[in-house]
């Protein structure tokens, strides 16, 4: 299960990076951002609290994602849907007990319950501008929730974990079927799937690796980050079962 994939990579070495994020995208920040392990399980704890306490998600309950890939934000709250037991789905057509949006006031947040307010600069400490009633802001919010979390009940192996571009995938198969990434790599990943993406930083966790995200153009095996960074391996940007990866 994904909660025991986090705490079996914190537990191994809490201090090595989880993610580095660079934002490359025309009109972004431009900014880096590092996570070890420790602190991506903080963030994952927070997130999860604040899901189980705050907004009553639960086995059973769906919560839409719609912030970008590859994030870091993305990563932390997918890994916190996960700890709640929820299903995570990518599917804009799939209703949703919450909503995690950029845009809280989009069309989007018509068909769900309950809307949290993402804002993705690493320093914001709110979303920038007054939010309509009932919309957390989590920006705002988040750091007023526990630092450990303890989930109330649990998802069964054969509970739907995500769905993306149609596929439901269970809790048991999030790491199956994947390209296989080599055990310890420090991986570039590059993809816009959000359901990829979310499964691939799983998958270098699971592995004992890390994952550098880079938001905007592909770089190149020449870009002197990537030798600066250690990256020895590069994630698919594309996959669908039965077509392979790209």
């Amino acid at each position: 299960m994904p909660a025991q994939v986090l705490s079996r990579a914190v537990a191994r070495d809490a201090t090595r990076p989880a993610l580095t994020y660079y934002d490359d995208t025309p009109d972004g920040t431009g900014e880096r951002i590092e996570l070890s392990r420790a602190v991506l399980a903080n963030w994952v704890a927070k997130a999860a609290n604040a899901l189980q306490e705050g907004l009553d998600v639960q086995p059973g309950s769906v919560v839409l994602v719609d912030l970008p890939a590859p994030h870091w934000r993305l990563a932390y709250w997918a890994l916190a849907v996960w700890s709640v037991g929820a299903t995570l789905t990518v599917d804009t057509h799939e209703g949703a007990h919450v909503l995690l949006t950029t845009d809280p006031d989009g069309e989007l947040a018509e068909d769900c319950d309950e809307v949290v307010a993402v804002t993705l600069p690493a320093l914001a400490r709110d979303f920038g501008r007054e939010l309509r009633s009932g919309v957390m802001d989590e920006a705002a919010e988040l750091a007023t929730y526990a630092d450990d979390f303890v989930a109330w009940d649990e998802a069964e192996a054969d509970d739907i974990a995500l769905v993306s571009a149609g596929e439901r995938v269970s809790f048991a198969d999030l790491l199956e079927g994947l390209p296989t990434a080599p055990e310890r790599s420090r991986a570039l990943v590059s993809t816009q799937d959000r359901g990829l993406f979310v499964r691939q930083v799983l998958q270098l966790l699971h592995l004992d690796g890390s994952a550098v995200l880079v938001r905007g153009p592909q770089p190149g095996p020449e870009d002197p980050r990537m030798a600066a960074e250690g990256v020895d391996a590069r994630c698919a940007t594309t996959w669908r079962a039965g077509e392979g990866p790209v």
